[in-house]
């Protein structure tokens, strides 16, 4: 009797052992879409595709976008799909694309897939935003196109301009999204049109910034870094002063790898703004 109650024991604690260990070795639970909402679901005849962002809506403007690819027979997501987007905006007389990114998986063993697009003009009543979803599983194609809603941003979040040496360019503003009274992460994207349909980021410019506040004389703020690349193909990266709550213009002067200003002009007591620039409230 002692014996089996001895072994009864024994066999308990190894037992809880074992358990505690399982539960140790076992990967953490992430949640892939939290800090996402989604932007609606669009569907073909096998899948249904869902779009999301911090937002729960796309604007004018710099967008990261990610999805997930839900199979309508048995509800699973796909985790090995490849996939390419095409984002096109049809015009009364014409249609056009903007800058976007390759689509990446978010992890290896997630089903989370993600990029941006740079939608550089809003809807209106008769023109609009379709975006086209190609992508392969286990090497069978798919494919999907939806309307998209893209409404004007609110405050001016880019700016499209042809510069001296005659190309044409988009340039995004990025962050900060939640601007401070303090010395903001300051960052944009750049791009240039190769064609209608074709936007290729700019390698080794350089973003002058000046920020001023109309309504307050004009006046700047110091510390401010203009905008660079760390390595080609990256967004730029500076330093913007924000000194007061309230309205800012960003003016901008774009230069190239020769540092000769392309577009933009710099601020003076007769020059009270520059012909590209960015404007924030907050």
């Amino acid at each position: 009797m002692k014996s089996i109650l001895k072994y009864s024991v024994f066999f308990g604690l190894f037992l809880a052992l074992f358990t505690s260990c399982s539960k140790s070795d076992d990967e953490p639970v992430v949640n892939e879409l939290s800090g996402l909402t989604k932007i609606k679901e669009i569907t073909n005849d096998t899948h249904i595709i869902e779009l999301y962002n911090t937002k729960g809506a796309l604007q004018q403007g710099y967008n990261e976008i990610s999805l997930r690819i839900k199979n309508k027979l048995n509800g699973s997501y796909e985790k090995t799909a490849t996939v390419t987007w095409q984002p096109i905006m049809h015009m009364s007389m014409m249609s056009h694309s903007c800058p976007f990114s390759a689509v990446q998986k978010t992890t290896a063993n997630g089903t989370l897939y993600k990029g941006y697009v740079v939608f550089q003009m809003a809807q209106n009543d008769t023109e609009y935003w379709d975006i086209k979803l190609d992508y392969t599983i286990d090497g069978v194609a798919y494919s999907i196109t939806s309307v998209i809603d893209v409404p004007a941003s609110e405050h001016k979040n880019i700016t499209t301009f042809t510069g001296t040496d005659g190309a044409k360019y988009v340039m995004a503003y990025m962050a900060p999204e939640t601007p401070k009274v303090a010395v903001n992460d300051f960052k944009v994207g750049l791009w240039k049109m190769q064609s209608m349909m074709s936007f290729t980021v700019v390698d080794g410019y350089q973003v002058n910034i000046d920020p001023r506040m109309p309504s307050m004389g004009n006046h700047g703020s110091p510390n401010n870094v203009n905008a660079t690349q760390i390595k080609a193909g990256d967004f730029y990266a500076g330093k913007l002063s924000l000194t007061m709550t309230g309205y800012w213009k960003i003016n901008l002067q774009l230069l190239n790898v020769a540092g000769e200003v392309i577009k933009g002009e710099a601020i003076t007591e007769t020059q009270t703004d520059s012909s590209i620039y960015f404007d924030l409230e907050f």
